[in-house]
């Protein structure tokens, strides 16, 4: 029964995940929603309430104690302005400019930005798997991108650029949080870096400065849906499913995310989807499992250690 209630977690959470940035997109098209509005207020609402379960059910004392560590409490903001800001709005940014099929996908080659920079700054050797990872990272985004033409992009330039930065956003927050991670709990650090960085965009966008009075009931549920669903409880029931699951298995599961974000991408929002784009997809999660399901403990791929819980970023 515990393993069972672990594998309805992460694949919620997973699904939770994908459809999110699909929503996210519904209110970009239909509601004309600021980017710099939904990502503050995502950010914020979903820290304090990851927060809350940390008071609630964990170690609180920790909440307040990373603050009390000079060194944790200058890393937990670089994370949450550089590291989870970053991530957040460049993923956003992606979504919006594209669509939330492409904006995950490209998000997911992060693991291939961490193995060039652990290869450049010699911390790791190339593998051959190594190698097959990349070019099926390589074959999956010239196909995704172009479907298959040479001559035309098949999503806007801009959304492959901030899809581009949201992949080197999540290798940075990937590396940088582990120091965090072996100290805190991941809702701690994750919790506090979405208020961080919630609070840093609140200065260019307010929360408060919004029409509330124009949106429908259809918008606040679907805002509800990426605050609360997409974001909140995603995380909180990924973390969750570590309790009965290994890190690699939650790994494995949470590659349903960006197939959760192909399929309503396509059938829901009825956004068109060519063959070549549909062999693209397949190449990057075909990749995706590789990597989770990867043995070796020395590979350039595998840079958490057996103890340690990996973050989700989307």
């Amino acid at each position: 029964m515990k393993r069972r209630k672990g594998l309805f977690l992460v694949i919620t959470g997973a699904m939770f995940w994908g459809i999110g940035g699909t929503v996210a997109k519904k209110l970009f098209q239909q509601y004309a929603i600021d980017i710099n509005w939904l990502v503050t207020t995502r950010l914020l609402i979903a820290g304090l309430l990851l927060l809350s379960v940390q008071f609630f059910g964990k170690d609180r004392s920790q909440i307040l104690g990373v603050w009390k560590n000079r060194r944790a409490a200058l890393q937990l903001i670089i994370f949450g302005l550089i590291g989870m800001l970053g991530v957040q709005y460049t993923y956003m940014a992606s979504i919006k400019n594209g669509n939330a099929a492409v904006a995950t996908l490209l998000q997911y080659l992060a693991p291939i930005m961490i193995i060039v920079y652990l290869i450049l700054s010699r911390q790791s050797v190339l593998t051959r798997k190594d190698l097959l990872t990349v070019a099926l990272a390589l074959i999956g985004c010239f196909f995704l991108l172009t479907n298959g033409s040479f001559s035309q992009l098949s999503v806007p330039l801009l959304a492959i650029v901030w899809g581009i930065f949201s992949g080197l956003a999540v290798a940075f927050y990937t590396l940088y949080a582990v120091p965090l991670l072996k100290q805190y709990d991941s809702l701690v650090i994750v919790g506090w870096a979405m208020i961080i960085g919630g609070f840093a965009l609140s200065f260019i966008h307010p929360p408060w400065e919004m029409d509330f009075k124009s949106l429908t009931l259809e918008a606040y549920l679907y805002l509800i849906f990426v605050i609360i669903f997409g974001t909140m409880i995603a995380f909180w029931f990924y973390i969750e499913s570590l309790q009965s699951l290994s890190p690699k298995e939650s790994s494995l599961l949470g590659s349903i995310e960006p197939l959760a974000a192909v399929l309503t991408t396509v059938f829901w929002l009825k956004e068109s989807f060519g063959i070549f784009q549909w062999i693209g997809t397949t190449c990057i999660i075909v990749m995706i499992l590789l990597l989770a399901l990867n043995k070796d403990s020395s590979s350039t791929t595998n840079h958490l250690s057996k103890n340690e819980k990996p973050l989700r970023i989307s």
